[in-house]
């Protein structure tokens, strides 16, 4: 440890002072597990692309403010629907319901293209980006910052159109999809602890 000599100077015993934290590099497939025991929901992330509605999965999603309203949204960085995020300024976040998992599968595909992913999906503009009608909420956001980290890209959006349904969300973690567990009944809640 080295010692502080502040102290020295005013007669005030010296304070230790821990020496830097050093740890050795996480590796790829460290980092990747470790990502993957991170819960999230699930949603698809949509945009109006120039040849049409773009979209695909993402769980690196979250709020980031409430005053002003904004989301952070993270997307690879070779990512057709970040692309066309990018040209256009705006975008959606659709929340999947649990019951929605063949979607969320589809729009990961890299082999599906934006036609097929939007095919058997009843969407609706709002400001004129695609929302999917059925999801269990959606919200409308304006590109406010975009920055690339890395193999991703940080996109904020300040939420300018929103709606919310009832169900229960479809949930990712350890690498596959998931839904929440039956709430318990009041009988079986744990009481609260009194501060």
């Amino acid at each position: 440890m080295r010692q502080a000599t502040a102290g020295a100077l005013t007669g005030e015993p010296t304070a230790a002072v821990p020496a830097p934290l050093t740890a050795p590099e996480a590796g790829a497939a460290a980092c990747r597990d470790f990502y993957a025991t991170l819960a999230s929901g699930v949603t698809v992330v949509t945009t109006q692309g120039p040849d049409g509605p773009a979209g695909s999965t993402a769980s690196a999603v979250t709020s980031l403010s409430a005053d002003p309203p904004l989301l952070l949204v993270c997307l690879g960085t070779g990512s057709r629907t970040l692309a066309a995020i990018e040209a256009e300024g705006r975008f959606a976040v659709n929340l999947l319901r649990q019951s929605q998992r063949a979607r969320a599968e589809l729009f990961a595909d890299p082999r599906a293209g934006s036609a097929e992913r939007f095919a058997s999906v009843r969407h609706r503009r709002v400001l004129a980006v695609p929302v999917l009608q059925d999801s269990l909420g959606w919200s409308v956001c304006l590109t406010e910052d975009l920055r690339r980290y890395g193999d991703h890209c940080l996109v904020v959006g300040r939420l300018a159109a929103v709606s919310t349904a009832a169900g229960r969300p479809l949930l990712w973690h350890g690498r596959s999809f998931h839904a929440l567990a039956d709430p318990a009944g009041p009988e079986h809640r744990p009481p609260l602890e009194e501060a």
